[in-house]
């Protein structure tokens, strides 16, 4: 006699989230604005907006951007400002920043628009293992956004899961 193999996870009423769902299928760009600088350090005004008018800005159509500088310039504020207000007609997303600081961004801007309504009152796993890299920041930003919802939390895998949090009754 053979004995069925029966697969727990499968029936059990563990709800998966998978950050790795919402992960960014646009094209991410680093823009270094050192490059409209005078040596890369000094900014001077007319020439870094006449600079930025002759950018063709539709290169960054509907991409990820992160808007930088790579040299120990000291900029004013408005700088970043003003290199954005150019981009913000092309690009699906601008921050200032790194690549890194733009996916936070991004996840977080993901996490905070998601219904989490579907996971109220259920034991949630949320995944990990993703094949891509997801900032341990969106886990963290998940994670708090699930616990207003959820009634026990794990994160990994159904097989081998990390107890997070529980409602208390």
């Amino acid at each position: 006699m053979e004995d069925e193999i029966i697969n727990k996870v499968a029936q059990s009423s563990l709800v998966v989230f998978d950050l790795e769902d919402y992960y960014p299928t646009e094209e991410r760009i680093l823009l270094d604005i050192s490059k409209w600088l005078y040596e890369g350090i000094v900014l001077r005004e007319k020439e870094f907006r006449a600079a930025l008018k002759e950018t063709d800005w539709s290169i960054y159509k509907d991409k990820l951007v992160a808007v930088t500088c790579s040299t120990d310039a000291i900029l004013p504020s408005w700088a970043f400002m003003l290199v954005s207000s150019y981009l913000q007609p092309e690009a699906k997303m601008v921050v200032q920043g790194s690549l890194h600081d733009l996916e936070v961004l991004y996840y977080q801007k993901i996490i905070n628009n998601l219904d989490f309504e579907v996971y109220r009152d259920q034991p949630v796993i949320i995944k990990g293992c993703a094949k891509k890299a997801i900032p341990e920041e969106a886990y963290v930003m998940a994670n708090q956004r699930m616990m207003d919802y959820a009634r026990s939390i794990m994160f990994g895998e159904a097989c081998s899961a990390v107890p997070i949090f529980k409602r208390k009754k």
